[in-house]
C-alpha cells in the first residue's frame, strides 16, 4: 500500500510536497485514515463528508485513486464509499425528522425543495446523491426527514444514486486514470451544469412517455 499511501499524501517530513501532489487539499489525518485502512477508511471519510464535515471532491477523489491503484478492488471500495455516505445520510435524516421544520428551515434553499419531495420522495434524493460538487445535497437529505419520506425509500434511492456515481467514478479512474480526476477539479462547475442539464431532460422525456392520460369525461 505503499503507493497509495505516497498518492494520498501523507508526507509528514515534506508538508510542502504534500501540497503539491494534492489537488484536494487532503486533511493528512485523513490520508493516512484511507491509506492504513483502505475501504474501512473510505466509509470513514463518506460518512464524515455525508454529516458532520463537508469534503468536497474528496471522497470522489479516494474512490478514484484506490480504484486506480488497485483496478480488482474497485467494485468494494465503491460500496464502502457508498454505505460510507448511506450511514452519513441517515443520520441526518433521524436528526431532521426528530427536528422537524424548525430544523430544516435554517437551511438556505429549503422552501424551493419542499413542493419537489413531496411529489418526488424517491427522485428528490437519488437525483442529488448522483450530482458531484458545487451542487448541494444535504439540504435534499434534511427536507427527505423532515417531510417524513419513508426510510426505505430514503436509503434506496440514497444508495443507488451514491452507488451509480462511485461506480461511474471508478470505472473512469481503471480506464483513463488521474486525468479524470484532474478535468473534475478544474471543471467541476461546468461538468455539474451538463450533468444537471442531461439529467432534466430525461426527466422531461419520462414525464411525457410515462404520464397517465386523463380520464374523458
Amino acid at each position: 500500500m505503499s503507493g497509495a499511501r505516497e498518492k494520498l499524501c501523507y508526507n509528514r517530513r515534506a508538508p510542502q510536497a504534500c501540497r503539491e501532489m494534492n489537488p484536494l487539499k487532503m486533511p493528512h489525518w485523513l490520508a493516512a485514515l484511507v491509506a492504513t485502512m483502505g475501504g474501512a477508511g473510505l466509509f470513514v471519510a463518506t460518512f464524515l463528508d455525508s454529516s458532520v464535515l463537508t469534503l468536497p471532491f474528496i471522497a470522489d477523489g479516494l474512490v478514484m485513486e484506490l480504484s486506480r491503484e488497485r483496478p480488482a478492488r474497485m467494485p468494494y471500495y465503491c460500496g464502502m464509499a457508498a454505505l460510507g455516505s448511506l450511514a452519513g445520510c441517515i443520520w441526518i435524516y433521524l436528526l431532521a425528522k426528530k427536528g422537524g421544520e424548525a430544523y430544516f428551515h435554517r437551511h438556505r434553499g429549503a422552501h424551493r425543495v419542499k413542493g419537489w419531495v413531496q411529489r418526488n420522495a424517491f427522485l428528490s434524493v437519488f437525483i442529488p446523491g448522483i450530482l458531484p460538487p458545487p451542487f448541494p445535497f444535504k439540504v435534499f437529505v434534511l427536507a427527505e426527514g423532515v417531510f417524513q419520506v419513508p426510510l426505505r425509500t430514503f436509503v434506496l434511492a440514497l444508495f443507488c444514486g451514491r452507488a451509480l456515481r462511485y461506480f461511474i467514478e471508478g470505472i473512469l479512474a481503471v480506464k483513463y486514470g488521474d486525468a479524470v480526476l484532474v478535468y473534475l477539479i478544474e471543471h467541476k462547475i461546468g461538468f455539474a451544469v451538463s450533468v444537471i442539464a442531461i439529467l432534466a431532460v430525461l426527466f422531461v422525456i419520462s414525464r411525457v412517455l410515462f404520464r397517465h392520460p386523463h380520464p374523458k369525461s
